[in-house]
């Protein structure tokens, strides 16, 4: 089998950070193509690629996948003009800025026959994928509340000028948020309303950088969503509490500090210290526990595996455009919440 041909669009911390050494390191795809404006950053770890000044040149025959990872503001025509070029797309999250513009590609992309698959990695955070199997083996009983959190402390708003510009699609809901309601849908599916405080923080900043955001279920179980870029010392990234115990981790996944420290993702490339794993507090078998759970085998590669394993064998996309779809629109509903303070139906 041939390796699928990639070409992407950008060369800034995404490509480089969480889709370049997962394609480097795995010879069922080969870089072929990059798109710069006006840089050649990319040739400091990309030395043999062609770079390329115009989009329309990453579209060409012998391409068959477009990873589009330039600003937010840019998806919406670029995964269109990708898809009317019969490419298959890996774009960045968020898609796009509104969940029209997403159902609009969705059905583009099914009457052109190709795949558009969306970077939502985060699902394969250490904390969330071990939480996913603590849920499937029902070890804290009926779930009742989650707390899942990003946390930074950053005194200066965004270096990265076009996230503060304030156009649609910006700010910290369509960079964390998208992350953090994700990883929700992932855990416990779609909610029956939002609730949401979205404010901005820095000074003179037009976009938000702070949410509180919760997510109410049928059963009763509510899941509460925080970023803030003002927190020195952070709390536990995840809570989950049920009616028989609890699951907490205190630290980050660590993928994204192994990668910004140049270790290749290959292997047991990101295992976490028995230390770094969250507590499990709970009831099995009519005894009380409390130990160090071990974290679940986790790691980004496995979005590339399933968008090969999708493009080859039609497997199924562990990423939907429905559920792409249904954050984008829990994202609408919740500035709706912040701007009427009330409680928004899904």
């Amino acid at each position: 089998m041939n390796p699928i041909n990639v070409a992407i669009a950008g060369s800034g911390y995404s490509a480089r950070l969480f889709h370049v050494p997962f394609f480097n390191t795995d010879p069922r795809y080969c870089i072929r193509k990059v798109y710069e404006r006006t840089t050649d950053r990319v040739k400091g770890w990309l030395p043999d690629v062609e770079i390329v000044r115009n989009y329309t040149a990453l579209l060409t025959d012998d391409i068959d996948l477009v990873v589009i990872t330039t600003p937010n503001q840019t998806h919406y025509d670029m995964v269109k003009q990708a898809i009317l070029a019969h490419k298959h797309v890996l774009v960045e999250k968020p898609l796009v800025a509104t969940s029209q513009q997403a159902m609009e590609l969705k059905a583009l992309a099914e009457q052109q026959g190709v795949t558009l698959y969306v970077y939502q990695n985060r699902r394969w955070d250490s904390h969330i994928a071990t939480a996913r199997e603590i849920l499937h083996k029902d070890l804290l009983g009926e779930p009742v509340d989650c707390e899942i959190r990003m946390e930074r402390y950053a005194k200066s708003k965004n270096p990265k000028q076009w996230k503060e510009t304030g156009e649609q699609g910006t700010g910290l809901m369509y960079d964390l948020g998208v992350h953090l309601i994700d990883q929700a849908v992932y855990l416990f599916g779609k909610p029956q309303a939002v609730f949401a405080d979205i404010r901005s923080q820095h000074e003179d900043s037009i976009v938000d950088d702070n949410f509180d955001v919760h997510l109410y279920y049928a059963n009763g179980l509510k899941v509460s969503l925080m970023a803030s870029k003002y927190v020195r010392e952070p709390n536990a990234q995840f809570a989950l509490h049920g009616k028989r115990g609890s699951y907490v981790k205190a630290k980050a996944d660590s993928q994204e500090r192994l990668l910004i420290d140049g270790v290749a993702p290959v292997g047991q490339w990101n295992a976490e210290k028995e230390t770094d794993w969250g507590i499990l507090h709970t009831e099995l078998n009519n005894d009380l526990v409390r130990y160090a759970y071990p974290n679940a085998n986790t790691s980004y590669r496995a979005l590339f595996d399933n968008l090969y394993d999708h493009l080859v064998q039609k497997a199924s996309p562990f990423v939907t455009l429905d559920e792409v779809i249904l954050v984008l629109t829990i994202i609408e509903k919740a500035f709706e919440s912040a701007k009427t303070a009330q409680k928004i139906a899904i």
